[in-house]
Order: structure tokens, then C-alpha cells, then sequence
């Protein structure tokens, strides 16, 4: 669904009419020109830049998640990186938002960033005993995010990816994978990955990493963490014009005829510009 909009200095806002709001928050964006599904967002949603810019002025900080819903189609999950949430927090932004409307969760830190193989397991099951899975069909893929010190090892990769649950108290679980540092453009990433159905993150880190953009499972995942500095800057219609490209390459590698779902965020929020660059693109993809 294209959103009709206008600019408002440097960003694009959107107008739609309540019954446009309501069909575009229950319904999945979709590409116009491969068909497949999209969810786009930003990483987190809770800023005091955002407040009187993308937020409307005097929006109370509690409706801050259910206003984002309305206006894209999925988040990502922040708070899990850093500690385990609360079983009635998930419940809360189950509650807080349409069908149709997709969470992806981050995978604690303590997991990606501290815990060694022996402890790998029982970290998986802390995690997800928290209550990810009580987001029900909101819940989108989980992400997991390697420092960016960590290096390629095909040994640590296959146990970590064999390792991960498939399925959790009924429901099946997408993962997606964010490596960060240059040895995992080996193509030995990209088969293990491949062999798990694990997305291989298309991670723009304003060239503090490398690009990488395999298809390597059943859905896309991109993260855009600025274009020039880190968290810093907005895209431009030509940045964004070509990552549509890319999300499109991506979607359909290997099968243009069942496009697969993609998820894109964007973590530019430093000075307020993801959540209007994500509506931009929305409107790339859309038309």
C-alpha cells in the first residue's frame, strides 16, 4: 500500500485517513514490484528526540509504541539485548499493537557477547523462558548481534546456529544473524547459515563493517545504522533508492516467484531521522 505524503522540512510525514490507518497498521505492506511482504521500522521506538518531531506534541510517553504502530509495520525489540524482560511486558506490547504488526526481538547480549558454548544452551532457555513467545503473532525473527570483535570460527558458528531453538512452546522461531567483523565474508558464513535457515543480516555500519548481502533464509533482514556516522545522519533518496534494490535482490534470490519477507530497521535515531527515514522507504518499496 503506497501512503500518500508530504515533506515537512527534511523529513516526509504521512497523512492517512483514520480507515487508511486502520487497513495499513492490519494488513502487511507489500513491494510493488516483487510482491513480498515488508516490515519496516526503526530499532526501538522510545526517544526524547523523537518527542514533538515524529511523536506528535503532548503524546504521553506510555503511547509512544502504540502511535509507531500505527504509522509502520514492525520494531525492534531493544530492551532484550540488555537485560531479560518482564513475561507482562511482552503481554503489554502484545496489547499495544495490531494484528499484523511485527516485533523483532533482540537476543540478549549476555548471549551473544559473554556466555561460552558450555553455557550457550542454558542462556537460550533463560532468554526465552522470559516470555519472548507471549508476543503470539506479532512476534517476528529474533536477532542475534556478535561484537564486532568476534571473529569467524566455522566450529563456533555451526554450534551456535545448531543451537538455537527452532520452536518454542508451540510457536516456530525465525533467527537472523549480525556479524561484524570482515572474516565473516567467508563463504563458509553464508553455507552454515544456509544450512540452519538463518538470515545473514545486510548490516550498513557506515563502513565500520562490512556489507554482506547473502540470501541465506527464508526471510530478509536489514539494519541501517546510518549512512555516514554511526546512528548519526538521514538517508538520501538515492541511499534509499539503492537499498531498495538491494532488500529487492535479497527477497528474491533463488525464487522470484515466492518473494521472501523482509524486515528493515533502521537505527539512525541519534538525531530523530529513522523513523521518517522508514516511512520514506515504505514509499520506495510501496510504488
Amino acid at each position: 500500500m503506497r501512503c500518500a505524503g508530504h515533506q515537512n522540512g527534511n523529513r516526509t510525514s504521512i497523512n492517512l485517513s483514520k480507515r487508511e490507518r486502520r487497513t495499513k497498521i492490519e494488513t502487511a505492506l507489500h513491494d510493488a514490484q516483487t510482491g513480498g511482504r515488508l516490515f519496516i521500522g526503526t530499532s526501538g521506538w522510545r526517544y526524547a528526540r523523537w518527542r514533538g518531531d515524529f511523536y506528535p506534541k503532548g503524546l504521553v510517553q506510555r503511547r509512544e509504541l502504540e502511535y509507531l504502530a500505527s504509522q509502520l509495520g514492525s520494531v525492534e525489540l531493544n530492551g532484550s539485548f540488555y537485560s531479560l524482560q518482564k513475561p507482562e511486558s511482552y503481554d503489554s506490547w502484545r496489547e499495544q499493537t495490531p494484528s499484523g504488526f511485527r516485533f523483532a526481538v533482540k537476543g540478549g547480549r549476555y548471549i551473544t557477547h559473554m556466555v561460552g558454548p558450555d553455557r550457550l544452551r542454558a542462556g537460550l532457555d533463560r532468554f526465552f523462558d522470559s516470555g519472548v513467545t507471549r508476543l503470539g503473532d506479532r512476534l517476528g525473527p529474533i536477532l542475534w548481534q556478535f561484537p564486532q570483535r568476534r571473529r569467524f570460527d566455522p566450529e563456533q558458528l555451526e554450534n551456535f546456529c545448531a543451537t538455537l531453538p527452532k520452536r518454542r512452546e508451540g510457536r516456530a522461531l525465525q533467527h537472523a544473524l549480525e556479524p561484524r567483523h570482515e572474516t565473516f565474508a567467508d563463504p563458509r558464513c553464508a553455507e552454515i547459515l544456509r544450512a540452519h535457515d538463518i538470515a545473514l543480516v545486510a548490516s550498513d555500519g557506515a563502513g565500520e563493517w562490512p556489507v554482506l548481502t547473502d540470501a541465506t533464509a527464508g526471510l530478509v533482514y536489514v539494519r541501517l545504522h546510518g549512512p555516514h556516522k554511526l546512528y548519526y545522519g538521514g538517508y538520501s533518496p538515492e541511499e534509499l533508492q539503492r537499498w531498495a534494490s538491494v532488500i529487492r535482490e535479497l527477497a528474491t534470490t533463488g525464487s522470484p516467484a515466492q518473494p521472501r519477507d523482509a524486515y528493515v530497521y533502521f537505527d539512525n535515531d541519534a538525531d530523530g531521522r529513522a523513523p521518517w527515514d522508514a516511512l520514506a522507504l515504505a514509499d520506495v518499496l510501496a510504488r
